[in-house]
């Protein structure tokens, strides 16, 4: 069986390692990845990978600011993506956690009896007070996350999806596939338990769930791990990612608090935490490749001190250390009921 990922990267470098050894564990075949505006040198690391085998990396063919949309668009007309039997299309920071059979795509796609289409839903890791960068997996540093079924007070949470070669495709979505107006019939697609997925986020009728459906009882043979946050260090470097220019802006703390909810405990992906340090020790074991690594290791702690050395930066960090571990919208609702 072939499984491409896909997935569009910026200034990732110290992650990368980890994200495709631990998906190669769990049955991807190949990599597709697009690359923008890389200054820590994620794009020479991934260039060396790509020389090895089994990884393509292409620059982003976006011209203005829809990078995701453009590489989805581009992607569906490469080979790696048209001879593959399933496509998996998520970020670097998230990690699909089988938990049936030998916990691969393989185990989670016969569990489903070979659907069209997987949908599995997020759980959000907090942060939970680290503070610190370190360079090793982030599956095994941030076991903390929100109660499963409800997120913020939602009890819809957003999903990322595999899709089968023969799915009537019109376009891959960063979170789901779209069927083809032309389609005769609708595909069987599944959730993360091997239920059929509603009606309406099927046929994308309900634009408020166009990309998410109730998470309650979705996850019994696979979660998707999201570590939106990681530590403050590398949430910060993150952050400067997405906006360099704050001055004379106050920063919102929404994104994080609604991340950093860490009432439950979920330790189930670390079942291939021994399996993922001997295949990255195996990566590293090419000079090459644990250089370039280190590379990128030194050149996301030198940006978050650049960053650090800014006024902004400091209050930014200042302000997420001491921010409530309570979702706003949950605070809100006990301070409602005078619970607080």
């Amino acid at each position: 069986m072939r499984i491409t990922a896909v997935t569009c990267v910026k200034n990732e470098g110290p992650f990368l390692l980890e994200w495709i050894a631990y998906h190669r564990l769990i049955g991807v075949t190949d990599f597709l990845f697009y690359s923008n505006d890389c200054t820590d040198g994620s794009d020479v690391l991934l260039d060396a990978l790509a020389q090895r085998g089994g990884l393509s990396h292409l620059p982003n063919p976006a011209k203005g600011r829809a990078y995701q949309m453009e590489a989805l668009k581009d992607c569906a007309h490469q080979p790696v993506v048209q001879q593959a039997d399933w496509i998996w299309i998520a970020d670097v920071d998230e990690f699909l956690n089988i938990h049936v059979g030998d916990h691969s795509i393989p185990a989670l796609i016969e569990a489903c009896h070979s659907p069209a289409a997987i949908s599995v839903t997020f759980q959000f890791f907090a942060n939970a007070g680290i503070e610190r960068f370190e360079d090793r997996p982030v599956i095994e540093q941030f076991t903390r996350s929100h109660n499963p079924d409800i997120w913020c007070g939602e009890t819809a949470i957003e999903v990322k999806s595999l899709t089968r070669r023969d799915f009537p495709l019109g376009y891959y979505g960063a979170h789901r596939p779209f069927v083809s107006k032309s389609a005769k019939t609708h595909p069987r697609w599944c959730d993360g338990s091997g239920r059929q997925v509603p009606q309406k986020f099927l046929t994308a009728a309900n634009p408020r769930r166009i990309r998410k459906f109730p998470a309650k009882g979705a996850r019994q043979l696979a979660t998707l791990n999201h570590y939106a946050l990681r530590s403050l260090d590398s949430y910060l470097v993150k952050n400067d990612r997405g906006d360099v220019n704050r001055e004379n802006r106050a920063f919102d703390d929404t994104y994080w608090r609604e991340r950093n909810d860490p009432s439950w405990e979920n330790r189930s992906i670390l079942r291939l935490l021994p399996n993922l340090k001997a295949a990255l020790a195996e990566m590293k074991s090419d000079p090459e490749i644990a250089r370039l690594h280190d590379a990128c290791v030194a050149a996301h702690l030198a940006q978050r001190d650049a960053l650090l050395a800014q006024p902004a930066y400091q209050a930014m960090r200042a302000q997420l250390q001491k921010a409530s571990p309570l979702p706003p919208q949950e605070e809100a609702m006990l301070m409602r009921l005078g619970l607080m």
